[in-house]
């Protein structure tokens, strides 16, 4: 169960949605925010990680840069609990640059790709 006010994290490799628990018991989601490749640009001076052919540099690149930006974050006490919704290789990514504190809010991964899913089908995926 997330708590009242969790952040989810719904990504892919080309963009990600924030969401927040507004439900007091349950979920039930709140879009507060989207995030694509040029939003996180600039903000951040992220390279893409090693190991990355051409075709995935872009994708890698964004998750790496997105989950900077959610270290921070958490980092700034703006994140209690947390879930993450991602395709499997953006996950991957993004679980290679966790931040310990992050890693202590992470309530839930989920291995899907729901960055075009309802509230609601988020949830459920959740629940």
């Amino acid at each position: 169960m997330l708590a009242h006010k969790a952040l989810v994290v719904v990504a892919d490799g080309h963009r990600a949605v924030l969401f927040r628990n507004v439900a007091r018991h349950g979920i039930e989601l709140e879009e507060q925010e989207q995030i694509t490749p040029q939003n996180l640009q600039d903000e951040s001076q992220g390279r893409q990680p090693e190991e990355t052919v051409p075709k995935d540099e872009d994708e890698a690149t964004f998750a790496k840069q997105l989950t900077e930006r959610l270290n921070l974050m958490v980092l700034q006490h703006k994140v209690e609990e947390l879930a993450i919704v991602a395709d499997p290789s953006t996950l991957g990514v993004m679980r290679k640059h966790y931040h310990k504190e992050l890693e202590g809010r992470l309530k839930k991964e989920v291995p899907k790709t729901l960055t075009s899913a309802s509230g609601e089908e988020i949830a459920r995926a959740l629940g």
